[in-house]
């Protein structure tokens, strides 16, 4: 699956464009539900969002990998997930508070509720994130960068995952074929998150 095919207008990302991920991270995810949560105070978001959001990059470009649009102005992030409950504790939670905001404690909530939930008796694609500049968003670049994964799924009979973290973004991946689980992650005294399942679809 990740595999480095190239599709018109798609590349496969990779260490030297850290900062053009990160910096697409940066403007999609400012006033996204859950960074909000996260980091409630706008200025300290700024100063840290690049950090937190940082290791998605990092653990993507290592462990899975990234498509990003040759303008350079959305990109996703995938993993691929194997059957079977991992043999050790995923550390990137912790890893993402130390490096990001070692007293904020929501900086590493975030990945534990998410990781609890995760299923893992089927081997699948994982949607780590997709991100689309704020000024492109609306013009279908999310449902270009993930439909050629989608495909490559359904040709080879893997299902995908994902968490929605607004009802809008949820919105569109129901439109990809993605249907919600039936129970909400719920941040405490803050927004859902909406953990999300497709079946591969036969030819």
């Amino acid at each position: 699956m990740g595999a480095g095919i190239r599709r018109a207008g798609i590349r496969r990302a990779g260490e030297s464009d850290r900062p053009v991920l990160v910096r697409l991270l940066e403007e999609a995810f400012d006033d996204d539900p859950v960074s909000c949560w996260v980091f409630p105070d706008k200025a300290h978001r700024h100063r840290v969002h690049g950090l937190f959001l940082g290791v998605f990059a990092d653990v993507a470009l290592a462990e899975g990998w990234v498509d990003i649009l040759e303008d350079e102005t959305a990109m996703a992030l995938w993993l691929p997930v194997p059957a079977g409950l991992p043999d050790e504790e995923d550390d990137t939670p912790a890893r993402m508070r130390a490096i990001a905001d070692p007293d904020n404690e929501r900086a590493e909530l975030v990945g534990r509720l998410t990781g609890a939930i995760h299923p893992h008796d089927r081997a699948h694609a994982y949607l780590l994130m997709i991100a689309v500049s704020p000024e492109h968003q609306g013009r279908g670049l999310g449902r270009a960068l993930i439909e050629p994964v989608l495909e490559r799924c359904d040709r080879e009979g893997l299902p995908a995952y994902l968490e929605a973290s607004s009802e809008r973004s949820r919105r569109l991946y129901e439109r990809l074929g993605f249907s919600f689980m039936g129970s909400t992650v719920d941040l405490p005294d803050g927004p859902h998150m909406w953990p999300m399942w497709r079946e591969p679809r036969g030819g």
